[in-house]
């Protein structure tokens, strides 16, 4: 498969999600929206979007660092809001977070890094209700997928203009919008703990794991036709149990029905009277 497949015409794109978020964001009365800016490429992607759509003076980023937090993240996002010219606040998370996680060993790294994450989403919707602004997501169709995240935490959002983006695609759309070079060249990382690194914790590169991805999803293709593509057995199979097997990360609670009009079922999102309340 070649490597153009996983490319859009990223000016198209880059319009429509501009449109998007004018759109989700107004329809239910708000005007502004906050964002956690970690100094990574996808939250630096979603913020310039943001900029472009809303203009500067909506958009509000948070830089939440931890003490063992990458110094260089603090910088990186310190780029976009200078770029940008952008309000932003930084609120040290350490004193919150060790509150948590001082009952959890050191080694269980999974679960501190989860607190963290979590912390920072708390902090980010309580200036969202300050604020009155909306939060929008960071997270990426690969990381959406794969369910490397955390629910309630970094996954977390209310509305989401990068989740249909592969990572290699929102690496296309950051060249495209011109986010400065040390933030897409950069190894991604979650950042939360000393030395970590996305691709090291997921096992595989994210161009190896897009191109599995688009091939399963995008093309439809079975295991049969995607391995006589030269795709490892093993690395196909641990891809499709990892989609599979975290498919609940992607949705919202599942209610029991009981009712004739249950919400998320049946009961998705009344338009006439949104209509009637806008009007």
């Amino acid at each position: 498969m070649k490597t153009a497949d996983l490319h859009f015409d990223y000016e198209i794109v880059e319009d429509m999600l501009k449109a998007f978020l004018l759109n989700e964001i107004q329809k239910f009365g708000f005007r502004s929206v906050v964002i956690g800016l970690s100094g990574g490429i996808d939250s630096a992607v979603v913020c310039e979007l943001a900029a472009r759509a809303f203009g500067p003076r909506q958009v509000l980023a948070l830089l939440m660092p931890y003490r063992s937090s990458s110094p260089e993240s603090l910088e990186h996002a310190g780029l976009m809001v200078s770029r940008l010219g952008i309000e932003s606040q930084t609120i040290d998370i350490s004193p919150a977070v060790d509150a948590f996680i001082s009952t959890v060993p050191e080694h269980e790294k999974l679960r501190r890094g989860n607190i963290m994450a979590r912390t920072r989403m708390i902090y980010l919707y309580d200036l969202s209700a300050r604020e009155r602004s909306l939060v929008i997501g960071t997270s990426n169709k690969t990381e959406l997928l794969l369910g490397y995240g955390t629910l309630f935490g970094d996954m977390a959002s209310a509305v989401n203009p990068v989740g249909d983006l592969y990572k290699t695609q929102l690496q296309g759309l950051a060249r495209h919008l011109g986010i400065p070079e040390p933030l897409i060249a950069k190894a991604p990382s979650a950042d939360l703990w000393e030395g970590q690194s996305d691709e090291a914790d997921l096992g595989f590169s994210y161009e190896a794991v897009d191109h599995l991805l688009y091939m399963m999803l995008e093309k439809r293709m079975d295991r049969q036709a995607i391995l006589s593509e030269g795709i490892d057995h093993a690395f196909h199979d641990r891809v499709r149990a990892m989609v599979v097997r975290n498919q609940y990360k992607r949705m919202m609670p599942v209610i029991a029905k009981i009712s004739s009009r249950t919400p998320g079922i049946d009961f998705r999102y009344a338009r006439d009277w949104q209509e009637k309340i806008n009007g």
